[in-house]
């Protein structure tokens, strides 16, 4: 099985970028990116591998763990998490409690209210 690093090189030049390329597309410093693919450097958060697995095209748990398949299928593949599906600050996060708890008639008569105010 190949090592962390290994494989988030290999994640990297399958998709064609540089390490200049990925840190810019992740928002980090190229530098980060260097450290990740040396043996001996650091490890990325769960949330650089997301991020990295997502701008390659990469299986999360391949690059994370080695297991799985190493290339998503993009027709066969949801996103586990749709990025802005959650709450933004803590008013959307009382509404999205509240909405949780009604039934679904009254979820839809809320969000039919929350979509005329929001025109």
């Amino acid at each position: 099985m190949n090592s962390l690093p290994q494989r988030i090189r290999r994640a990297r030049t399958r998709a064609g970028l540089s390490q200049t390329g990925l840190a810019a597309r992740i928002g980090i410093k190229r530098s980060a990116v260097t450290q990740w693919e040396h043996p001996q450097g650091t490890k990325p958060s769960v949330e650089h591998l997301i991020r990295i697995a997502t701008e390659t095209g990469t299986g999360f748990e391949w690059l994370a763990t080695g297991r799985g398949p190493s290339v998503l299928d993009p027709q066969n593949t949801a996103p586990a998490l749709l990025m802005d599906d959650y709450a933004g600050d803590d008013l959307e996060a009382q509404a999205l409690g509240h909405l949780r708890h009604m039934a679904p008639a009254k979820k839809r008569m809320a969000v039919a209210i929350l979509e005329t105010m929001s025109h």
